[in-house]
């Protein structure tokens, strides 16, 4: 709906005039040159108004001025743009102090808009936030597609980086999906995104992947593991994962001499859906002996008892231990420091909150496009912060060496 008493701008009118001239022409874009002729008016604006707020008193108007300082006419200088070279008129004072900002001095590349532009949307603002700030900072109006199709300028980059080669071997991955609201056919979608982190030989972490499908299920899990092994994942020690049906499954069929540990938080937070809050203290309490256990045989009877305590009560919390046992006792065959590892999926978990943490104010995406870029950008802000290894990592790599001795070549090692 047009907005009411709104009176079209010079820039409203040239751009009329400027598609039906296209139009007429049978040219469905803008050219680049006409593009570039339409920038270097907008950033000689901005210079002018730095030069007068600088000054503190605009052009033909000296009523105001407070200083000994005045204009100086202009130095040409030409620039490198998106739409190619652009020639500036670069406004100078008398005294030399006036230092532009939107084209600074020695800069002669202004395409850094658009990493601007990107770095605001990878911080989590909406498009229309960043037509809004664009416009405060610079006075230069952009509306929220065409912010949208500056941003497009990372698929490229998403697609390169989702398709990269991976290492041989990686010492363990953690496996999680979160959920997204995205706009699809006239009515509000949940995606899932699916990640994986991998830690390597060298004890340093890496999202290996995030994809975008629908409900969480097991075969869209297995077309991920399919994906990771066509990227050069050849063996992976240690899984670990959250209690999705059919994971493991998916699992061993793709990676069958790997390990996998369900996450233990997730299981706890399972029993205590079936348990009264009047109830959950003692439960909690009860169950403790089980996770905590120096070994399998001591968790097994442990879980035992805590069966003779609540199993008549609570048989559908025994049932959970009791039917995923086999992958909740996994990291009882392994050493302390490992256990610490594949204990739960915290790791991911975190991870997955920092998405949400960067995507928060996009409350609904209006394209799954628009929810893959926003994601892509977030995962490059949390990840920039993963620069060391995992704490005491060389004793964890010598319990990797010793319990898998056979299946680290000489050259998964050469970099270490």
């Amino acid at each position: 709906m047009p907005r009411r008493n709104y009176v079209p701008t010079v820039f409203d009118k040239a751009a009329d005039l400027i598609v039906k001239q296209l139009m007429e022409e049978g040219k469905p874009t803008v050219p680049q040159d006409v593009l570039g002729e339409m920038c270097r008016a907008i950033m000689s604006r901005v210079l002018e108004a730095e030069r007068d707020q600088h000054l503190g008193y605009s052009r033909y108007n000296r009523e105001d001025k407070a200083t000994t300082n005045s204009r100086n006419g202009y130095s040409k200088k030409t620039v490198k743009s998106q739409y190619g070279p652009i020639e500036l008129n670069i406004p100078r004072d008398r005294d030399g102090s006036f230092d532009p900002q939107v084209v600074k001095k020695n800069q002669v590349d202004v395409s850094g808009l658009d990493e601007k532009i990107i770095s605001l949307y990878g911080s989590g603002m909406t498009d229309r936030d960043i037509s809004n700030n664009i416009r405060e900072l610079y006075g230069i109006e952009m509306s929220p597609q065409t912010i949208s199709e500056i941003t497009d300028a990372t698929i490229p980059m998403l697609k390169e980086w989702q398709n990269r080669p991976l290492r041989r071997i990686y010492a363990y991955i953690y496996m999680d999906a979160a959920y997204f609201n995205v706009r699809e056919n006239g009515r509000i979608d949940q995606k899932a995104n699916y990640s994986a982190i991998g830690v390597n030989l060298f004890g340093q972490r890496e999202v290996l992947g995030m994809w975008i499908g629908d409900a969480e299920s097991a075969s869209y899990w297995a077309r991920i593991l399919d994906s990771l092994k066509s990227r050069g994942v050849e063996d992976v020690f240690l899984f670990a994962v959250d209690g999705l049906k059919g994971l493991p499954q998916a699992i061993q069929a793709v990676y069958p001499n790997s390990l996998i540990q369900r996450c233990i938080v997730h299981q706890l937070r399972n029993c205590f859906k079936l348990v009264p809050f009047k109830d959950r203290r003692a439960v909690a309490r009860d169950m403790k002996p089980i996770y905590q256990a120096p070994t399998r045989e001591a968790a097994e009877m442990a879980l035992d008892t805590f069966e003779g305590q609540w199993g008549k009560r609570y048989p559908g919390v025994i049932r959970l231990w009791r039917d995923n046992w086999a992958e909740l006792s996994t990291y009882y065959d392994l050493p302390q420091e490992l256990r610490k590892l594949i204990y739960t999926t915290n790791a991911i978990e975190a991870y997955n909150r920092g998405l949400r943490k960067y995507t928060k104010a996009k409350c609904i995406f209006s394209t799954e496009v628009a929810l893959e870029k926003a994601l892509y950008l977030a995962m490059r802000n949390i990840t920039r912060k993963w620069t060391g290894k995992v704490q005491n990592w060389n004793v964890i790599l010598n319990q990797l060496m010793v319990y898998y001795p056979d299946r680290v070549l000489p050259g998964d090692l050469e970099s270490i």
